[in-house]
């Protein structure tokens, strides 16, 4: 029987709670983390959400969308956890390798903080699932990067992964350059590409067509989308299947922006905690 199988969906109201200042040796910095917890914690275990850029919860609407689905009995009561971040050019990206401006230094000892420091505290504090099959992590723009490198290389701790008009352009050259190639330089699906297919994974993809006006091949398709669209067909590759393993959701008048992102936010917690 599933640890979670006797959670029960009700008119559950959720509270917030703002840590402060735990300092953190992996980043030499004091990090903030925004929960969000239902008043009455009444059950012996929760799915957990981590989400990168915490401070975006209010305009992510994150509250109001997890207390309309719980209270539709649409998902089960969840705990969320917001890292608010720090310097997102640096603790952002892909671990593995630093991008052509050598930005993502700390996107390893980032990784490492969530995997060392940051789980074990919550376990610690809050009732929070241990099993990765009820812990989701998620992100935008570049904490969607992030958020997908993370789950990438810890599925021991994260089986579903979302990311938000995700950074996917991250590489290793610039695209200017006469060398420039989006099949070598693009880090994330470089990783992807390299690497092994992790079993029980799943993705949650999402783009807006207004998402920007970059256009690098000239094919008529906005970058955004078309570097997600190609790490879909990376992941597809690996043996990941589309609308099983890999859902992609693409908005109309989507932009860059925290509305978007807070439009898609209850499709996206649907897709992460629905039954």
């Amino acid at each position: 029987m599933s640890e979670l199988s006797t959670i029960n969906s009700q008119n559950i109201a959720y509270r917030e709670e703002k840590i402060k200042g735990i300092h953190s040796n992996l980043l030499n910095r004091n990090v903030d983390v925004n929960i969000l917890t239902p008043v009455a914690l009444n059950l012996p275990i929760y799915p957990l959400l981590l989400l990168n850029d915490g401070q975006d919860m209010d305009g992510l609407r994150v509250k109001k969308a997890v207390e309309e689905l719980v209270q539709k009995q649409q998902i089960p009561p969840i705990i969320i956890a917001g890292v608010v971040a720090g310097d997102r050019l640096q603790e952002y990206g892909v671990a593995s390798r630093k991008d052509y401006l050598k930005r993502g230094s700390r996107a390893k000892a980032y990784s490492t903080y969530i995997a060392g420091e940051l789980l074990p505290f919550l376990k610690h504090q809050y009732p929070v699932s241990t099993d990765p099959a009820h812990r989701v992590i998620a992100g935008c723009s570049m904490g969607g990067l992030s958020a997908m490198d993370i789950a990438w290389n810890h599925p021991d701790l994260f089986e579903k992964v979302g990311a938000f008009s995700g950074s996917f352009w991250w590489r290793k050259r610039n695209s200017h350059s006469m060398f420039y190639s989006d099949h070598r330089d693009r880090l994330m699906h470089q990783e992807i590409r390299h690497g092994k297919k992790k079993e029980n994974l799943k993705f949650w993809l999402q783009t807006g067509a207004l998402d920007e006006m970059g256009d690098r091949n000239k094919n008529g398709i906005i970058d955004s989308i078309d570097d997600t669209l190609d790490l879909i067909a990376e992941l597809t590759k690996k043996g990941y299947r589309p609308f099983h393993d890999i859902q992609y959701y693409e908005m109309k008048n989507g932009k860059h922006n925290l509305e978007t992102w807070a439009e898609a936010m209850p499709v996206f917690l649907q897709w992460a905690f629905g039954k």
